[in-house]
């Protein structure tokens, strides 16, 4: 359960955009995505990889410029 500090003097927007990130957060979206379609392990794996390189070099592009 998600609980969110709501001052008196705050907004209901605001209010909703914290609440938003914080269930962004917990990954409850992007785990039934993934539970919609099987995927082989291998698959996932090799996903992981790609996004891993991916992720280092953008670092490494980062630091050289």
């Amino acid at each position: 359960m998600l609980l969110i500090n709501v001052k008196e003097s705050e907004s209901l927007e605001k209010a909703l955009k914290k609440f938003k990130k914080k269930f962004e957060k917990t990954g409850v979206v992007k785990e039934l995505r993934s539970r919609q379609a099987f995927e082989k392990p291998c698959i996932t794996k090799r996903m992981q990889k790609l996004r891993a390189v991916y992720k280092q070099k953008l670092q490494s592009q980062e630091f050289q410029g």
